[in-house]
């Protein structure tokens, strides 16, 4: 299943966040976050939960950023 982060991408741009600062901020290095975002893997629900923290996304919008289709 291939899932559109383009909200996700935009939060990112929003708090000033590249892929290399998020995934520092997360604890994950940057090829394992770019994997995710190309969607060669899925993201674990730990990683989602960091995203939202360090992104302030309520957790009731997940669905709007991580599993749009």
């Amino acid at each position: 299943m291939k899932f559109n982060y383009a909200k996700l991408l935009g939060r990112m741009r929003e708090f000033n966040h590249t892929q290399e600062s998020l995934a520092k901020a997360i604890g994950k290095n940057e090829s394992t976050l770019s994997a995710k975002l190309n969607i060669k893997s899925y993201f674990t629900t730990a990683e989602i939960c960091a995203i939202c923290e360090v992104l302030e996304i309520p957790f009731k919008d997940i669905p709007k950023y991580f599993f749009t289709v």
